[in-house]
């Protein structure tokens, strides 16, 4: 049919997964990367690297049962039965298969996170590399992308539109080159993967308000390029007022703290000295609500027990490094080091040490202590973010793009933020590794659609 690859995939993150799978399975491939600096600046490597795997081996040999259909129930307690039901059954049928390929096949060295559960998964799911940064994940890939004689890398360029034929079969892709001149690549199979609209402030404004003066951590590439390239093909869109944030950037670093501190059992504050949530909720939620306090800013109270806990985490490693968390020996040092009002912090210290040791109920309903807080005290001043966006254009079990009616597109596809998710409405119904999941499971899926779709084709053209 055309003389060019068999498969284009446009982004670098998820999508050099979808790479290695369809290259092992017989297809040619070229990636589209537009920016030279992918392997630190795009959002997988910017991750914590969090893959969910429901029923995987690595559960198994720890005796933790699990399955598709706890994870669905999961997906569909936090969103309030919002999520896309036949995307999120989808996604967690293939979860365990994903991350033991990631595993086998892609030679990621993954193992199940253990140390702690993030809020709102029932059991240990997430699978992680060590030192828990996406980093290591794009480095991975993107060395065993540029190895493989099947796959071309082309940065930097950028897809900018695909064609399709008088069939509305995908024809070609056009990609742009720094210079401005184009070229219009001959391939039946397109996967979008350039995640979302983050870094679009004017679309940001329009559909995310509540987050749309919160700092920006993600791509800067992620301007909504499927939503512009899928739209004029006629795809079907939907979850766009969906996103990630995060209540725990380090404010004067940039680096992320992590939730992992909260979920060993420090607090949250604002800059009144008071906790103002049940802060196990979950950290894409609670950057809505930071920023909705006074001055848009909190500090996270933690103790050296959970300083030492969340060392195994690259990001809060950085934080520690930048130098910007303070030490005090007591309440009264913690509040000259961190300019918040003494009193109002002694008595949240006091209430949450209390409903820690079970003496009485939380009065925000935070039921999840490890321990009290012990020992030396350190905080750390953090600042709301978005991450990343979760709405896009709605996509099939195969990862294909639909259009208003439900019907495919033929040869587009699209995964991660390029993609609707999983996550309903709001920042409320995101489940900690939800994001990778999309962009990894659907790349993963994509592939194997368009390896069929060849063979579907081949033989279509030899028995006519």
């Amino acid at each position: 049919m055309t003389d060019g690859p068999d498969l284009v995939i446009a982004g670098a993150g998820g999508g050099l997964a979808g790479a290695l799978r369809a290259a092992e399975l017989g297809l040619s491939v070229v990636v589209v990367e537009s920016s030279e600096h992918f392997r630190r600046g795009n959002n997988t490597s910017m991750s914590t690297a969090m893959f969910p795997g429901a029923g995987s081996r690595w559960q198994a040999s720890e005796g933790l049962y699990d399955s598709p259909d706890q994870f669905v129930a999961d997906v569909m307690a936090k969103t309030g039965g919002k999520a896309h039901a036949r995307l999120a059954r989808t996604l967690a049928e293939v979860s365990a298969r994903l991350v033991e390929w990631l595993a086998d096949s892609a030679g990621l060295p993954l193992s199940l996170v253990t140390d702690f559960n993030y809020p709102g998964h029932s059991v240990p799911r997430c699978h992680s590399v060590p030192g828990r940064h996406g980093s290591s994940v794009i480095d991975h890939l993107a060395r065993r992308v540029r190895e493989h004689p099947a796959i071309d890398l082309l940065v930097p360029a950028k897809l900018v539109d695909v064609t399709t034929g008088s069939d509305g079969a995908v024809c070609a892709a056009v990609v742009q080159y720094p210079d401005g001149t184009r070229e219009e690549i001959p391939t039946a199979a397109v996967l979008l993967a350039t995640n979302g609209f983050g870094a679009d402030g004017d679309l940001v404004r329009r559909h995310l308000p509540e987050i749309a003066g919160a700092l920006y951590q993600g791509s800067d590439q992620s301007r909504g390029d499927a939503l512009r390239i899928g739209g004029g093909l006629g795809a079907a869109i939907g979850y766009l007022d969906a996103y990630q944030g995060h209540g725990a950037v380090a404010a004067g670093a940039g680096t992320l703290v992590g939730w992992a501190t909260i979920i060993h059992g420090a607090v949250m504050v604002d800059l009144g000295g008071r906790r103002f949530g049940d802060e196990t909720r979950g950290y894409s939620e609670y950057a809505a609500e930071l920023a909705g306090r006074p001055g848009g800013t909190g500090w996270i109270v933690l103790d050296e027990t959970i300083h030492e806990q969340c060392r195994r985490f690259k990001d809060f490693r950085d934080t520690v490094e930048s130098g910007v968390l303070v030490w005090a020996d007591d309440t009264e040092g913690l509040a000259k080091a961190t300019g918040l009002p003494a009193g109002a912090l002694a008595e949240e210290l006091d209430a949450s040490a209390a409903a820690a040791r079970g003496e009485r109920p939380d009065e925000h309903g935070r039921t999840h202590w490890e321990r009290p807080l012990a020992g030396r005290y350190a905080a750390v001043r953090v600042v709301p973010a978005l991450f990343h966006t979760q709405g896009g254009l709605i996509v099939d079990e195969d990862a294909a793009v639909v259009d208003a009616g439900g019907r495919p597109i033929p040869g587009l596809y699209a995964a991660g933020g390029a993609a609707a998710g999983i996550s309903g409405h709001g920042a409320d119904g995101y489940l900690p590794g939800n994001g990778l999941l999309p962009a990894f499971g659907l790349a993963y899926l994509a592939a194997g659609a368009a390896a069929r779709r060849k063979t579907t084709r081949r033989t279509t053209t030899r028995d006519n």
